[in-house]
């Protein structure tokens, strides 16, 4: 696979909520803090989009996509200057999916999904993008635009095995977003999302991925990249923002901890599969970059397994419990 391809399987990206809002009027909805990705698409309308620790709110128009990568709290409204409403109120009817209707509907047409990341290490992904990726040309849009108009489709038609559809639809729309925020790298962007879109970059992060066993050394990736082995280096460094070796090491590690959570694999075949001549070479880079020994987060896993369901039925339960508090709490003020 390629490595974006690679990234996303290793984090199992999931969508376990995908639904339209379709509002009128006068509105603003506040949206608590999350884990995951959240991937928005403005079929109608407009409105603005404020997320926690951004200075400058981004007014959305029809056609725009948006990524909320961080799972910062954030706020949509059709005036910034409202009294926002809480989105577990709002949002309660579209528990498996469907269109909300809120002041009668018919000015502004929103849909989306959320995504539980179900690997180990989403701060792969997460930590090295923005708080807020707009894709906003009519180029890009037009890239976008089947998936969300057939998402919007199944929503409102509510067809047998839509929601099914309506979820590969979104996992469409999130990789299409990243491929568009891929470009933006050639403008200055730091990391290796936005490395993959450099020739040179992606050259040599293509190599890594495709055989991470083999013993790279700097002048082998900066042959792949076609440069000297000092140039690599510098532009690797201040374009993937990280040393090219630190990259390779890292990326050895999750491939390693993946495997030491689904499968059976021992350290003794773990460790030479992945390019390490001893287990203790292994066993103390493992250290070094995931903070524990292989043998610890093996045990820690099988101590604290994850168990990507029940989190989400959690997070069910937690809003459910949340709508049901609001809902008591205004009868009681009536």
């Amino acid at each position: 696979m390629d490595p974006l391809s690679d990234v996303l399987s290793l984090l199992k990206p999931r969508s376990y909520l995908s639904a339209g809002f379709d509002a009128g009027g006068d509105w603003s909805i506040h949206f608590p803090r999350n884990s995951g990705i959240k991937c928005y698409a403005v079929v109608s309308g407009e409105c603005w989009l404020s997320v926690e620790g951004v200075a400058d709110a981004v007014r959305l128009r029809a056609g725009d996509c948006f990524l909320l990568p961080a799972g910062r709290p954030f706020g949509l409204a059709s005036d910034l200057a409202l009294e926002p409403v809480e989105a577990q109120v709002v949002f309660a009817p579209a528990r498996h999916g469907g269109v909300v209707s809120y002041n009668g509907g018919g000015d502004f047409f929103l849909v989306g999904s959320r995504f539980v990341l179900g690997g180990s290490h989403a701060e792969t992904l997460t930590a090295m993008l923005p708080p807020i990726i707009h894709i906003r040309t009519e180029q890009d849009k037009a890239a976008l635009r089947w998936a969300v108009e057939r998402m919007m489709q199944e929503l409102r038609e509510r067809r047998p095995g839509g929601i099914l559809v309506a979820e590969h639809l979104a996992h469409m729309m999130l990789v299409q977003a990243l491929r568009l925020h891929m470009a933006e790298g050639l403008r200055g962007g730091v990391g290796w999302l936005f490395a993959l879109a450099d020739r040179q970059m992606g050259a040599a992060i293509s190599a890594i991925h495709e055989d991470p066993a083999h013993r790279w050394t700097l002048q082998e990736l900066a042959a792949r990249a076609g440069m000297s082995r000092s140039s690599f280096a510098l532009k690797f460094r201040e374009t993937v923002g990280v040393p090219a070796m630190d990259y390779l090491t890292r990326w050895r590690m999750l491939l390693a901890s993946d495997r030491l959570e689904n499968s059976d694999d021992p350290i003794s075949v773990i460790a030479p599969s992945l390019g390490y001549e001893s287990e203790s070479a292994f066993s103390t880079a493992f250290k070094r970059v995931m903070g524990r020994s292989p043998r610890q987060y093996s045990r820690d896993l099988t101590t604290n397994p994850v168990d990507d369901e029940a989190e989400a039925a959690r997070v069910d339960r937690l809003e459910r419990t949340t709508v049901e508090a609001v809902a008591m709490s205004l009868d009681a003020s009536a």
